[in-house]
């Protein structure tokens, strides 16, 4: 998406006469048009704005918006005219509407802009033909960049070219008011800007998005030593932990777009787009397909478009989309409808898009995707998870075991791998944990017969769900890479 300040100037030189500006953020927006304002040649002009209170201040009477647009109409010098509550008021009010279009269709190519400033205006019919809308949700990266180096030269830090675009990419999606106010904070506290500084910039964006109310922030808690197996999707993932860096982009290199786990559940494929985003240093979004179509924030198609959107602000980042067959089940070229539009504008948007977003999906049910997404050009990979071989059950159980605090060289990993064959990762973290629970309750140490009785009283889906499993291994084996070894694979 072009920057606020080219949509502003495409507007300027556009014939329309209205311009309506979607921002939550007024006194940037009000910046931005002085500083526009004040730029027109040859001559500068004024700018005047009104709100439901107080009108035009420096015009008596001017409260009553339909009282103050016939006088911008008819009275009014050459100047900018900002109206920054006339968005909440047209509902429902069909004189006012009247008003603000023939006021539109006074002011052109007279010298007098009109703008409407609102963070959602749904632009009336009758008002389509003469308006230019500007989409300004977010500051870009020059507007972000400009207050953070204010911000540093008052507080006499000197900080590198790469960590400074750093820092600030890192701060994309927020207001200019909520990055001044953290950087303040931030600065006040730290010496230096250094892991833990970064750390917390990155824990503000999960008030961002609690703010949108689309997109859930999935805290950085897994590291690539807790994803057991997978060495194939290990090392295609070491090898890109890198390309978001400034580095990397100062050298060109190409960054990858996205990446689709698909295959059995349980096998740790939500746990691997977790410890991607922590090896990229990456802050992770989950957008769950059931808020998308809930309709809780408004139409489905709105909700997709404005979470892709609020990702494309925050990059650099990773998107997680979870069973992402669910948002596109059912889906049939031809057709039209809800699922059908969402379907094609992030076909769209993952071949297009331009913003670090990496798109991290999984899938369960890969027999309902359609053959478009698993195309190359959407994802880098696409990665088919196998349940796991002997050796990654014996990595999954030494993780395990570690994680509830027990020695895992105490045990017979070999005999244990053995008697999890056909499990995924879940069924074995499960029984790790049903034998310490169990020793709990008896306050005795877990021994290895208790993990084995453990196990005994687990049915794996393996076993119960054997033809689908069948199935699914049928359908992968010629449309994705494995994420082991196919050398170290057990069937």
């Amino acid at each position: 998406m072009a920057t606020t300040v080219d949509q502003l100037r495409t507007a300027l030189a556009s014939a329309y006469p209205l311009t309506v500006i979607l921002s939550p953020e007024e006194d940037r927006i009000e910046k931005l048009l002085l500083r526009f304002a004040a730029g027109i040649k040859p001559e500068a002009l004024p700018m005047a704005m009104w709100n439901c209170l107080d009108g035009f201040p420096d015009r008596p009477g001017s409260t009553d918006p339909v009282t103050a647009l016939r006088w911008v109409a008819e009275e009014a010098p050459r100047g900018f005219y900002l109206f920054k509550d006339l968005h909440a008021m047209l509902p429902g009010h069909r004189g006012l509407l009247r008003r603000l279009r023939d006021t539109a269709a006074s002011v052109r190519n007279t010298g007098r802009f009109l703008f409407l400033l609102g963070p959602a205006i749904a632009v009336p019919d009758e008002l389509k033909p003469l308006t230019y809308v500007v989409t300004s949700l977010f500051p870009d990266e020059s507007e972000v960049s400009a207050v953070v180096s204010a911000l540093l030269q008052q507080a006499r830090r000197n900080v590198d070219a790469d960590a400074l675009q750093l820092l600030v990419g890192s701060l994309r999606g927020m207001s200019l008011l909520e990055v001044e106010g953290l950087l303040r904070r931030l600065l006040a506290r730290h010496a230096a800007l250094d892991d833990a500084f970064m750390a917390e910039v990155l824990a503000e964006k999960e008030q961002v998005m609690r703010k949108e109310g689309i997109l859930e922030f999935v805290p950085p808690d897994r590291s690539l030593g807790e994803l057991g197996g997978l060495d194939q999707l290990k090392l295609w993932v070491r090898q890109r932990s890198g390309l978001f860096t400034p580095q990397a982009r100062a050298q060109g290199l190409p960054r990858p777009k996205g990446i689709l786990l698909m295959g059995m559940s349980g096998c740790g494929k939500s746990l691997a787009i977790k410890v991607i985003a922590t090896e990229w240093k990456l802050p992770l979004f989950r957008l769950d397909m059931n808020t998308v179509f809930a309709g809780v924030h408004g139409s489905a198609e709105w909700v997709f478009h404005r979470a892709l959107e609020a990702t494309e602000a925050v990059a650099p980042a990773v998107l997680w989309i979870d069973e992402i067959e669910m948002g596109v089940a059912g889906y049939h070229e031809g057709e039209s409808g809800s699922l059908t539009r969402i379907f094609s504008t992030f076909l769209t948007w993952m071949q297009e898009h331009r913003a670090d977003v990496f798109v991290a999906a999984t899938a369960n049910r890969i027999n309902l995707l359609p053959a478009e997404i698993i195309r190359k050009g959407r994802f880098d990979q696409v990665f088919f998870v196998e349940l796991p071989n002997e050796e990654e059950r014996k990595e999954i159980l030494s993780i395990h075991l570690r994680r509830q605090q027990l020695d895992a060289g105490k045990y017979d990993l070999v005999l244990l791998a053995s008697a999890t064959r056909g499990w995924n990762g879940a069924e074995i973290e499960q029984a790790v944990i049903a034998a310490r629970i169990a020793c709990h309750a008896e306050r005795r140490p877990v021994e290895q017969r208790d993990l084995l009785h453990a196990m005994g009283q687990i049915v794996p889906l393996s076993t119960t769900m054997s033809e689908q499993i069948k199935a699914i291994r049928g359908w992968a084996r010629t449309r994705a890479m494995a994420a082991t070894s196919p050398s170290k694979q057990e069937m």
